[in-house]
């Protein structure tokens, strides 16, 4: 099997040791071994392991069965402030590099050993600012950990929050922050600018931009909810500067390097022959300065070429193809 394609298997088997799917993953591992293949056995096998301590440290929060939660209505027309996505849905696999990794890992340990540092009288991060270029995986940063953490994942609806109406706006925003005070979950408030721009900027606004920047800066001061919150902008310097020190930690996700180039290509090409003429070290450099997003859209669409033209394989012309189709979009 594709060791790509093996990695992506491996890091979806979760369960006890002696479940039955991971008694056949460690005899893969112990097939692969007599094959030779040590360097792979050694991977597959931290990714278990990794998988089993996870299994035993990470908390699956759920609601009891006696306690309702209700997403928040808008006052005027009763529409939802925030969405739920199912667990099942969420996005989780990406490619960081070990630094970014790392920071997103930490949240993740300091979340579980919140008790413990609350005896210390310390605090987890939970109030976190992730910046960057569009398409590099702020909002699936966000999945990610509701994912690893096993927490539900609700994404608020600005165009619900955002009202017309005087003073609605900072009221709908006050009633989602109260109604997930004691409720552990991610809540992630997407191209956060929206409503968190810089009041000298929005003198046009009659003043209503500033009463929500306000309320916003009294929200995130206050907060000490049970979940954590995530906030994502393209354009961190339109932010009003007070918000920054409301901010837990701020995490910048840049555009991938040639390393997570050519890993994202590797794994959504994984399902599929590569033709022997495609170099994914040299085609990796053209790619130098695309957004993850662009990357992995390119290599779909060089394999949905293929799978269309009924070949056994994706040749250099599809690849070259689905760059000159795409290129543009960064720019």
């Amino acid at each position: 099997m594709n060791q790509a394609l093996l990695t992506r298997l491996f890091k979806s088997i979760e369960g006890e040791k002696d479940a039955p799917l991971m008694k056949i993953a460690f005899s893969i591992i112990e097939d692969e071994k007599r094959k030779g293949h040590s360097n792979l056995a050694d991977k597959l096998t931290k990714i278990l392991n990794d998988n089993l301590s996870r299994e035993l440290q990470t908390p699956i929060f759920k609601v009891a069965k006696d306690r309702t939660f209700s997403i928040p209505v808008d006052r005027r027309y009763k529409l939802p402030l925030a969405t739920h996505v199912e667990h099942e849905f969420l996005r989780h696999e990406m490619v960081l590099s070990p630094e970014i990794n790392s920071k997103f890992l930490r949240i993740e340990k300091e979340y579980l050993a919140r008790e413990r540092l609350a005896h210390h009288g310390l605090k987890p991060r939970r109030k976190i600012l992730l910046h960057g270029a569009s398409g590099c995986g702020k909002s699936m940063a966000a999945e990610r950990l509701a994912w690893d953490l096993g927490l539900p994942f609700y994404k608020v609806r600005f165009d619900t929050i955002i009202s017309s109406y005087l003073g609605e706006s900072a009221s709908n925003l006050q009633n989602l922050f109260k109604s997930m005070e004691d409720y552990p979950c991610v809540l992630l408030l997407d191209e956060f600018d929206i409503i968190g721009k810089q009041r000298n900027l929005s003198s046009n606004d009659v003043g209503e931009i500033h009463r929500i920047v306000n309320i916003l800066l009294g929200l995130l001061e206050e907060y000490e909810g049970e979940g954590i919150l995530i906030c994502t902008t393209n354009l961190e310097g339109s932010l009003d500067n007070a918000l920054f020190r409301r901010f837990d930690d701020f995490i910048e996700l840049p555009k991938p390097g040639e390393k997570e180039i050519i890993e994202l290509l590797s794994n959504t090409f994984s399902a599929l022959k590569l033709n022997k003429n495609i170099d994914l070290i040299d085609f990796s450099k053209k790619l130098n300065g695309m957004s993850s997003a662009v990357i992995v859209k390119i290599a779909n669409d060089a394999a949905k070429k293929a799978i269309i033209h009924l070949n056994s394989e994706i040749s250099l012309d599809d690849v070259n193809d689905a760059f000159e189709e795409n290129k543009a979009i960064n720019k």
